[in-house]
């Protein structure tokens, strides 16, 4: 008897430790990674080239803050003398200066022909400089620029008179191209202001034309002593519209 249980509690330990052994391990479930995708930019576009690529183009905002009455000759081997530079006129209606407005015009023309691809060189960027007709013909010269153009605004004694003329000079060798170029920008000037169109005047008393030795034109972007457009042509819109319509016409000068 005794050898029988002893035979029982043999069998039931082994069992025991049996069913431990055979446990099966716990399996942690594998982890896929998380895959961020890649993703491409998409390439920015590559700007075309400005119409104007290549074209330099002088800008010569006219008069300044303080005259200089002393004189200098009119042109090259010339024997008449006009003062070097005067401060211009004056709006009747806004009374701003005319070298002050000149110069918003002319800062709008630059921004234009870069936009347009053309290097652009100004002969002042601020009204306290002291620049004779003649140096800032010569320094456009120097510059090598391809098209001189000098902003004014007009002023005469009737405010009735208005609209945009151009000039130019008349028996020197660049004559005839400045008029080719003025032909160009008059139409497309009015066309973008809706201005009176004036002509396109040959003129050799201009001192600032006269001693070009580039194509040159004296743009008169309208008159100061006309009530109603001395208001636009000191209002940024119609600054702008002159500005390219300037633009617009030396694209049709240079076949751009």
């Amino acid at each position: 008897m005794k050898r029988v249980l002893a035979m029982l509690l043999i069998l039931m330990f082994a069992g025991a430790c049996l069913a431990e052994a055979t446990v099966a391990p716990t399996v942690e479930a594998a982890v896929t990674p998380t895959v961020t995708p890649t993703v491409t930019p998409t390439p920015e576009p590559t700007p075309e080239p400005g119409r104007l690529q290549g074209i330099r183009i002088g800008i010569d905002p006219g008069h300044q803050a303080e005259g200089n009455s002393a004189k200098e000759a009119v042109a090259p081997g010339s024997k008449q003398k006009k003062a070097k530079v005067s401060s211009g006129t004056s709006g009747v209606s806004t009374g701003i200066p005319e070298y002050i407005t000149v110069l918003e015009i002319s800062f709008k023309l630059r921004d234009a022909l870069l936009a347009e691809g053309a290097e652009v060189v100004m002969t002042r960027e601020t009204h306290d400089v002291d620049i004779s007709n003649q140096e800032r013909a010569k320094l456009l010269n120097e510059a090598g620029c391809d098209l001189a153009l000098r902003i004014h605004c007009d002023g005469v004694d009737s405010r009735s008179v208005s609209g945009i003329g151009l000039f130019v000079n008349e028996s020197f060798p660049i004559s005839e191209e400045s008029r080719r170029a003025a032909e160009a920008l008059l139409p497309r000037m009015v066309e973008a202001t809706g201005a009176k169109e004036r002509s396109v005047v040959d003129s050799d008393s201009y001192t600032g034309n006269n001693w070009s030795e580039v194509p040159c034109i004296l743009v008169e972007c309208g008159f100061m002593s006309n009530p109603e457009e001395d208001e636009l042509l000191n209002t940024p819109e119609y600054q702008q519209k002159l500005a390219e319509g300037m633009v617009e016409g030396i694209c049709d000068y240079f076949g751009r």
